[in-house]
């Protein structure tokens, strides 16, 4: 599906998006935001079964030893439209493992790989509490720029929060990546979220193994590192992709 006008419009915005890459951004939001940066693609006939875990650790009792854990399963339906359901689980010091929400993830990619100078996609999620009567409903723009062996992403997201146990409000948070494509097994990149609640930065190692036909298993790993006091100390990130 061709959208002129968009693409026109996004490749002319290049330049802004790479300086919001590399600067923090003074934004609302009321919970961590450390999670994953996303690139734009989407690869036709894909599937995907995918697990990642967050761990926290922070001198204040109630973020340390915090650890998050996302079950997810998804499907390309064309190759521009890929959706993946997420299970969500938590588990503190003081509480067993709890599946504690269920989200829906919908990304479309907008243009092709290398049409323009930069590519670009759009990604919707819908995320339900699963003890409280809390929802979240959020839209991210995603950038990705390539210069020789570097690539940076951006992600930016507005959210909006309801519910009988919350208070409706908008929030929004910018994520970003600078990555260098050493060799597909081992790609070093220096991470970068921020939001109200989230300030922080920190290395990230990535790879892919091959393992015939269309199946590939994908791996990262790193840390963040908070820089203020509302963002725990380390919060250290695992993740798995099995793409087949």
């Amino acid at each position: 599906m061709k959208i002129p006008h968009i693409k026109r419009l996004l490749s002319r915005s290049k330049s802004y998006v790479l300086i919001v890459s590399l600067v923090p951004l003074q934004v609302l939001a009321d919970s961590s935001t450390i999670d994953k940066v996303y690139d734009p693609y989407v690869n036709q006939l894909e599937k995907e079964l995918e697990y990642r875990l967050l761990h926290q650790n922070d001198e204040d009792k109630a973020k340390d030893n915090v650890q998050t854990h996302k079950f997810g399963a998804g499907m390309s339906w064309s190759d521009r439209l890929f959706t993946e359901l997420y299970f969500i689980g938590d588990k503190t010091p003081d509480d067993d493992f709890d599946l504690s929400a269920i989200e829906a993830e919908f990304k479309w990619q907008l243009t092709e790989q290398g049409e323009y100078s930069s590519d670009w996609g759009l990604m919707f999620e819908l995320e339900a509490e699963r003890d409280q009567h809390i929802r979240e409903a959020s839209s991210t723009l995603i950038m990705l720029h390539q210069w020789s062996r570097w690539v940076g992403t951006a992600n930016l997201t507005l959210a909006y929060e309801w519910g009988n146990d919350i208070e409706n409000e908008f929030e929004t948070a910018f994520s970003g990546q600078l990555r260098y494509r050493y060799r597909a097994t081992l790609e070093p990149a220096l991470e970068v979220y921020w939001s109200d609640a989230t300030q922080g930065v920190g290395p990230v190692v990535s790879g892919t193994q091959r393992l015939g036909g269309r199946k590939q298993l994908m791996w990262e790993f790193g840390v963040i590192l908070g820089v203020d006091s509302e963002t725990a100390d380390q919060t250290w990130k695992f993740s798995l992709e099995y793409e087949f």
